[in-house]
């Protein structure tokens, strides 16, 4: 645990320039989930304005891993105190992170976010040991080999007897050194039944992805936030994030 822990200050030291990595933020994506073991939680959006966030939807439900959520890699400082992620724990990483690329089945979706149409040849690389560890990728360009031992392949609908959970997604800023080990392959995305807990990832209903992939604008630079209570109360203030429906 010491080792893993180091591995997230170093991480978090490298990524973080100043505090409060994203104060230019005016977008932020809020999940709250009751503690670190509950799978379930809600996502609501905020928007900044006349500098202070105010509200731009009602909370929603949401899944995150089946184990709860642990401390993740991405624009806030490590925290000693709480599960760290890792790879294969089933775990969604919690903190504060860039939103990336948006991604799904179809040739186009109705986003402002730079989007990316998978096909039977993309795949997530979440093999520790890979160069290309924690990176959507298309054997078509990097060669078969290079998916050998990914278990994320990204049509999952070409796999599973139409599974929609990737039809829309997008990729949440976990882990962007792509330390090993340290978890991989993190998005928000759609949800076969209510409330199924994920693999680490946070999963929602239809109609609240798309809703929030119309909402989202690249040049607001949007921050995707998930806390249980209890760490949503510690830090908030400090963290200057916005005040959490009940």
């Amino acid at each position: 645990m010491l080792a893993s822990f180091a591995q997230h200050a170093q991480a978090a030291e490298a990524v973080v320039a100043a505090p409060h990595a994203w104060r230019d933020a005016r977008q932020l994506v809020l999940v709250i989930t009751d503690d670190w073991n509950t799978t379930t939680g809600t996502l609501q959006r905020f928007e900044m304005r006349d500098g202070h966030w105010q509200a731009a939807s009602n909370p929603a439900p949401i899944s995150v891993g089946r184990n709860g959520a642990a401390w993740g890699l991405g624009l806030h400082p490590a925290q000693a105190q709480g599960p760290q992620k890792q790879e294969g724990d089933g775990r969604a990483p919690a903190g504060v992170f860039t939103l990336g690329d948006a991604f799904g089945y179809a040739e186009s979706i109705r986003t402002a976010m730079p989007y990316r149409p998978m096909h039977a040849t993309s795949y997530c690389i979440d093999v520790p040991d890979s160069p290309l560890y924690n990176r959507i990728i298309d054997t078509r360009d990097e060669g078969e080999a290079a998916a050998e031992g990914s278990t994320e392949p990204m049509r999952l609908d070409l796999r599973n007897e139409g599974d929609p959970r990737y039809r829309e997604g997008l990729v949440i800023g976990h882990n962007p050194g792509a330390i090993p080990r340290a978890g991989s392959c993190i998005f928000a995305h759609l949800w076969r039944m209510p409330g199924e807990a994920t693999a680490g990832c946070t999963a929602m209903a239809s109609e609240t992805m798309d809703s929030l992939l119309g909402w989202l604008r690249p040049d607001a630079r949007p921050v995707f936030v998930l806390l249980p209570r209890t760490e949503y109360t510690r830090l908030s203030r400090d963290w200057q994030l916005p005040e959490a429906a009940r």
